[in-house]
């Protein structure tokens, strides 16, 4: 079990969504909170709410000079959850540059960007705790979104890599997969969406999974269970079936 009375955990994404449901959960746990995103407005009425202390620290994932000043300026941390995400739902058939790139940009170079200014201090202080989100869709390609589950999936490789260079240190890397959360993102999809949770409990299930010293958690599980299968099959039926 992890102890959360007075650590400081920083929250990158945090303005709506998963993000502030799990800014709930940890600051009634007793952590002190450094709140980022792009929006002022939607961080500073979460950190109104917080029933703990909490500041804002408004910031874009995709300026790292940005992303490098907030961390100097917030100091010492035990711990970074990495939430900062886009998304618009295409594929190959109606792709789009622009968003394509963003998703890129944002989901994946943002968590990398992320890590750059988090990770040295963690490693030279021999002591961290850090938190990746991937998702279900990012186990295998996917028809009708290609440019978020590539970055989904770039953002899970990170975590097993960093985790396999950090599992014997104390610097702790876990991975959480989550699938369907009705979010203003998801509310972009015109399909139906299987086993939609809402964010309060999604966050539930994250901070759970945070107090172990497990390193992946894909949920729901019932469903998580069709994409982890699929890692498995043969490319022929693979695409069969999911495409």
């Amino acid at each position: 079990m992890r102890d959360w009375i007075g650590k400081r955990y920083w929250l990158v994404g945090a303005s709506e969504g998963l993000g502030a449901a799990l800014a709930h959960r940890l600051s009634a746990a007793g952590c002190e909170l450094i709140l980022s995103a792009r929006s002022r407005e939607g961080l500073e009425k979460l950190a109104a709410e917080l029933p703990g202390k909490a500041q804002i620290a408004p910031v874009d994932v995709t300026d790292t000079k940005a992303l490098e000043q907030v961390a100097q300026e917030i100091g010492e941390i035990d711990g970074v959850v990495q939430m900062a995400g886009v998304y618009w739902p295409f594929g190959a058939k109606d792709w789009n540059a622009g968003q394509a790139n963003t998703m890129a940009q944002v989901n994946f170079a943002g968590a990398m960007a992320l890590m750059g200014v988090v990770l040295p201090r963690f490693v030279e202080r021999g002591k961290g705790h850090i938190v990746l989100t991937g998702s279900l869709s990012g186990f295998r390609g996917l028809p009708d979104s290609a440019p978020y589950t590539a970055s989904k999936a770039g953002v899970m490789a990170l975590a097993e890599s960093l985790y396999a260079d950090l599992r014997k240190t104390e610097v702790d890397v876990q991975l959480i997969n989550p699938g369907f959360i009705r979010t203003r993102l998801t509310a972009k999809n015109d399909f139906k969406m299987p086993f939609l949770m809402e964010p309060e409990e999604a966050a539930r299930i994250c901070f759970e999974h945070m107090t172990t010293d497990r390193f992946k958690r894909s949920f729901p599980m019932g469903f998580s269970l069709v994409f982890r299968l699929g890692q498995f099959l043969p490319d022929w039926a693979y695409y069969r079936l999911f495409a």
